[in-house]
């Protein structure tokens, strides 16, 4: 005899554990972010989900983006130009109460934000630096630390991290990004399940590219 499947709950609305820890956070519709996360000073995209114990700061994160456990966005830098890279030439006040935070220091930690696009895939453990881009559709690989820019479409992985492959010739990459369906209403996209179910990305691009040629399949 079969086993009765478990019912999911439907996601309508963000979901945020109760041990989330969120600092001037900005998050969006039917997001999820699991147990022990800390989002600070960071924008989180519609339907992006956020695993346990990662760390989240100065960053913009679009939409549909999968982040694994234990991931670190915006992992801050020390100092490395001064004489001594310790806190307490960025934050005396914790060791001499007359003493003024460098808010210059904090000013430009906060402007080396890292942004990840939409539909883009976080492995576990990854860590990705300040100031790093990552593309629409990139996927980063477990463990890998991201130290430069990830092009769209483009599998990451290692440490520093390295291309690996593209996900789809620089033909279909453009057409994902004219097509941008991630910007769909949400009508538009669970109308169009059957689509995204489906390999086949060149039948996909035929029927939703806005630049599509003439023969090509009407919209649904």
């Amino acid at each position: 005899m079969d086993t009765p499947r478990p019912k999911v709950a439907k996601i309508a609305e963000t979901v945020i554990h109760d041990t989330v820890r969120l600092r001037e956070a900005s998050i969006g519709r039917r997001c999820e972010v699991l147990r022990e996360t800390c989002i600070e000073y960071s924008v989180l995209g519609d339907y992006s989900y956020l695993g346990e114990h990662c760390e989240v700061a100065d960053a913009t994160i679009g939409k549909f983006t999968a982040i694994a456990n234990r991931v670190r966005i915006g992992a801050p830098n020390h100092p490395m130009g001064r004489p001594a890279q310790h806190r307490f030439t960025y934050c005396p006040e914790y060791y001499e109460a007359a003493a003024t935070r460098d808010r210059t220091f904090f000013a430009d930690r906060r402007a080396a934000r890292v942004r990840i696009g939409n539909d883009c895939w976080i492995g576990h453990g990854a860590i990705i630096l300040p100031g790093v881009t990552v593309g629409d559709g990139a996927v980063i690989a477990a463990g890998a630390v991201v130290s430069r820019g990830v092009a769209p479409y483009t599998v990451v992985g290692g440490v520093p991290a390295r291309a690996i492959r593209q996900r789809f010739p620089d033909t279909i990459v453009a057409r994902l990004a004219r097509i941008a369906w991630w910007d769909w209403p949400d009508e538009t996209l669970f109308a169009r399940l059957s689509d995204f179910q489906s390999d086949a990305i060149e039948a996909f691009c035929d029927r939703y590219d806005p630049a599509r040629s003439p023969d090509a399949a009407p919209h649904a």
